[in-house]
């Protein structure tokens, strides 16, 4: 993506450096620039491709292209390499930095075509410690990436875990992305199941397809749109699902903007089977729209939706054995969800970029260097 910088008008300057630029990451950036318009904003980001290249290298993507004036301050997501960043450009050593977490590598689920790499970890590590504020999205982004620190460092040698959680509790904070509320529709389906999310091994797919095959065979009547992300090969449970449920299937597209808030306002039900969630943006949309969230009892979901809404985890069974009963007796309560819809959260996030930072941390190179 073109890098953006406004025009210099005498506000704050900040840069906003997002090295990978993913549909949640994206989403975050927009809405910022859109909503703190006095904000003097520099824009760096790199596509949300190719990510073990992006998590290490992106400063040598920067390299030369950060403007000489330095800002006020920087707000980069986690995925930026920051301790090499700022060694790489010395004239941002003293400048604060607040450290953006949409993820955290410490509890990301590696795939099979993943390697046992340490880096993306040893990247996230040293930019905690090299940044001034630690921000993450929810509580379990946060506890889960103090926790993965701390098993992580355990039986390594000459580091003592102890003292480096000590220096990095005390600036972690959580701020959650702001999401749009999507209107509910006037003609909800409450038989309409949705899907939204990626087709890959993190969403875990095959669970929820096996799951709506459990829920078919039992006899319930229902329909599915399968949105979200897909490759040019289809997922193995999307092929499942159209090959024995075809007739269930209303939709099966990554749907444009338009179509996708049509979808989720009628929705009656929304799925997650997540091996990893952070925040869960596409489900606090649905939810907002007031489909009705079954979620894994893990992750972010406890302290986003009531224990009437989660199943235990990894057991299409029980995922479908709450569903089947909600076809049958009736949806439970539409999830308030509001507290992570933006008027709610836009007073926090205008106190976090307009605060001044009343402390140094104390990785800072003396003034003397």
């Amino acid at each position: 993506m073109k890098d953006t910088i406004t025009k210099s008008s005498g506000n704050p300057v900040l840069w906003l450096l997002s090295a990978y630029r993913a549909d949640s990451h994206a989403a975050w950036a927009d809405w910022l620039i859109k909503n703190f318009p006095l904000i003097d904003w520099h824009g760096f980001e790199l596509p949300g491709t190719y990510f073990p290249w992006r998590i290490r290298s992106n400063p040598l993507s920067w390299l030369g292209k950060l403007p000489e004036e330095p800002p006020d301050r920087i707000l980069a997501t986690s995925m930026v390499d920051l301790a090499a960043l700022k060694g790489l450009n010395p004239r941002l050593a003293h400048i604060p930095v607040w450290y953006y977490f949409h993820e955290n590598q410490f509890a990301y689920p590696k795939s099979k075509k993943h390697d046992k790499s340490i880096e993306p970890q040893m990247v996230q590590l040293y930019g905690a410690l090299a940044a001034d504020r630690l921000v993450f999205n929810s509580q379990f982004n946060r506890d889960s990436f103090l926790e993965g620190i701390e098993a992580f460092l355990f039986d390594k040698p000459d580091v003592e875990p102890a003292n480096i959680l000590r220096r990095l509790e005390h600036i972690c904070e959580v701020l959650p992305i702001p999401v749009e509320q999507i209107p509910p529709a006037e003609n909800k389906d409450p038989a309409l199941i949705l899907w939204n999310h990626r087709w890959e091994y993190d969403k875990s797919p095959q669970l929820f397809a096996e799951a709506m095959i459990r829920l078919a065979k039992r006899g319930a009547d229902f329909r599915l749109a399968l949105l979200g992300d897909r490759f040019e090969e289809p997922h193995p449970a999307l092929v499942y699902l159209r090959e024995l449920l075809p007739d269930c299937i209303i939709i099966d597209e990554k749907a444009d903007r338009d179509t996708y808030r049509k979808i989720l306002g009628k929705a009656g039900i929304v799925i997650s089977s997540a091996r990893h969630e952070f925040q869960g943006l596409a489900m606090l949309e649905a939810a907002g729209a007031g489909a009705r969230p079954v979620v894994p009892d893990k992750l972010c979901y406890p302290e986003q939706y009531g224990e009437v809404y989660r199943y235990k985890p990894g057991d299409p069974e029980a995922l479908c054995d709450r569903i089947f009963d909600w076809l049958n007796n009736g949806l439970p309560p539409i999830a308030d969800v509001s507290y992570w819809h933006s008027p709610r959260l836009l007073k926090q996030w205008e106190t976090l970029l307009y605060e001044p930072m009343k402390t140094v941390h104390t990785s800072k190179i003396p003034n003397s260097f």
